[in-house]
């Protein structure tokens, strides 16, 4: 008697899944910088599996079948810590058991992550002995090679970062294209080293690290409930998908949280929170050192105007800020700040935000010049001291909203 027509069940059917690309077809590794894990997004919105991967299903010959999961120890499934005086509710909402199959396919997974980082560090190191010049003569093809290695070691994050690498090797534009190389090869040979160490690293980078190589997590609690004041709101885009990043503003905690929301290419994500609206909703973080994103856990109300600010500081605390965040995520891109009495003034062939307080100023970084954006803030200014929210980077200060010095609402700049 063979097994055709016997029906399974869900756990025989788990248990004897040869990956976990069974267990969860569709489910979708972090991709962005930060950010980043293009799985299920905030406010229920799915990213489309096909989408999110960008190689073939079919393994690098000696590599063997790909996995999805975590590496390592299992994250919890729901927000939030039980109550010690609910005990029945505690049990609920301890971490599942997790089963001898999947912690199998967790370990196998790690394995293939393994051996693509040590791929990679070779690779680096073939890179940098032949010179940077010849870098930029190789071709996408070679750096899209080895991105789709990565994508077979089931590292996308690695691999995002590797076709940025060869996107930046191709243009070679710029007196400090060749400084700019060598910083990012840095960068990737340092997250290819932490995650072959990770076992020697704090748990909140430890998770930072899983996170930025591309592995997925879950957010953990516990839940924050606030007013939540939105910064900003803006789009990115590539071939496979589309990225909604809002920035929010706790009126009660003073914390900063990100949202993220994702849709298929040429369509907009389904989440959507204007600036200048506050929401009265509960969030819950993701794991990480220092990490701003948050799951959209629930929302008490729909979005009303409000007259709340967040508040402000110096051009100067903006770069100390970053520096911080730098040691407990060196591969951030930037940290959200809100400025304080600045005046946008031009600087040659460029834009700054002088502090009208103090001798220093933040220049706006180049893909800021180049929007609408920057001339609403010129005009709301008029020369005079502003509120304005954006992100502060090693490349500059992109504005995303500004306040007026008097009473006066929110004006998005992105």
């Amino acid at each position: 008697m063979t097994d055709q027509g016997v029906r399974r069940t869900v756990t025989q059917v788990q248990a004897q899944a040869c990956d976990a690309a069974s267990d969860s077809a569709g489910e979708v590794a972090p991709c962005g910088p930060g950010e980043p894990s293009p799985g299920t997004a905030e406010g229920g919105v799915s990213a489309p599996a096909s989408a999110a991967s960008d190689a073939p299903s079919q393994p690098v010959p000696g590599r063997g079948a790909p996995l999805l999961g975590t590496a390592g120890e299992p994250v919890p499934d729901g927000p939030g810590e039980p109550s010690s005086d609910e005990p029945e509710a505690a049990a609920l909402a301890s971490p599942p058991t997790v089963s001898p199959a999947a912690r199998r396919r967790a370990e196998r997974r790690a394995e293939r992550v393994t051996a693509g980082a040590a791929e990679l560090e070779r690779r680096l190191a073939d890179l940098l002995r032949g010179g940077l010049i010849s870098a930029g003569q190789s071709g996408p093809a070679l750096w899209e090679e080895t991105a789709a290695r990565m994508v077979d070691a089931q590292a996308p994050g690695l691999a995002n970062r590797v076709r940025d690498l060869g996107a930046l090797a191709s243009a070679g534009v710029g007196a400090d294209a060749p400084v700019r190389l060598l910083e990012e090869c840095a960068l990737l040979h340092l997250l290819a080293q932490a995650w072959l160490r990770r076992d020697r690293l704090p748990g909140p980078l430890a998770a930072t690290v899983r996170s930025r190589v591309g592995l997925t997590a879950s957010p953990e609690g516990p839940a924050i409930r606030d007013d939540w004041l939105v910064l900003a709101q803006y789009d990115t885009s590539d071939s496979r998908l589309v990225t909604r990043r809002i920035w929010l503003h706790g009126t009660v905690s003073g914390r900063t949280a990100l949202l993220l929301s994702y849709g298929a290419p040429g369509r907009a994500p389904d989440l959507t929170l204007p600036a200048g609206l506050a929401v009265d909703a509960e969030l819950t973080p993701y794991p990480g050192a220092g990490q701003p994103r948050t799951a959209l856990t629930e929302r008490f109300g729909a979005p009303a105007p409000t007259t709340v600010r967040p508040p402000g500081t110096t051009t100067s605390e903006a770069l100390a800020r970053y520096g911080a965040a730098l040691r407990d995520d060196p591969w951030r891109e930037s940290v959200p700040v809100t400025l304080d009495r600045v005046v946008p003034v031009p600087d040659g062939d460029g834009w700054q935000l002088a502090d009208a307080d103090e001798d220093q100023a933040l220049p706006v970084g180049a893909a800021a010049r180049s929007r609408p954006g920057l001339w609403r803030l010129v005009a709301l200014s008029g020369g005079a001291p502003v509120r304005v929210f954006g992100e502060c980077g090693p490349r500059g200060f992109t504005p995303l909203a500004a306040w007026p010095q008097g009473p006066g609402e929110a004006v998005p700049l992105c």
